[in-house]
């Protein structure tokens, strides 16, 4: 969270553009950052199969590690430091949700720390509704914070 000018906290909303690489290779480095930092995250995707295959892809992205993670429909989900789901709701107490597929912003976003949004910079309509998600964020106050994937695959900010 950040703090505001009264000195409030305020959730972060953070737009990520995928440019040039795709979801599977840039959100496993993300969720090793916000489990370095001790947060709790559920990873909010547009369907099932796309929660399948983020599941497979995070015990198997790397040699040498994987990320702790479930679905929702694990007998302990709400223990889980990653939790996959399609639903809004948040059983594992996360700090941050990452929400994929134009997912909607929760209505409780001001519950999380982050709301993190991960879009195709390729999908023109992808585009179009995050600029319109951003816009919607900044109105109701969050912390505004818009990266995009530079040539080498690496996060630039472009403004906030």
């Amino acid at each position: 969270m950040s703090v505001d000018t009264d000195g409030a906290l305020v959730t972060e909303v953070l737009f990520y553009h995928l440019q040039g690489r795709r979801l599977e290779g840039a959100l496993p480095p993300l969720l090793e950052k916000s489990l370095e930092r001790g947060w709790r995250v559920i990873v909010q995707a547009g369907s099932e199969e796309r929660i399948e295959a983020l599941d497979a892809l995070l015990w198997s992205y790397r040699d040498d590690s994987f990320l702790p993670h479930a679905t929702a429909r694990a007998p302990d989900a709400d223990e889980q430091p990653i939790l996959l789901t399609v639903g809004e709701d948040n059983p594992n107490r996360a700090q941050v949700r990452f929400l994929l597929d134009g997912v909607e912003v929760p209505s409780d976003a001001s519950s999380y720390q982050r709301i993190v949004l991960i879009f195709d910079g390729d999908d023109p309509d992808a585009v179009a509704a995050a600029r319109i998600r951003f816009e919607d964020a900044r109105t109701k106050g969050f912390a505004t914070t818009y990266w995009r994937q530079g040539p080498q695959g690496g996060w630039e900010r472009q403004g906030g």
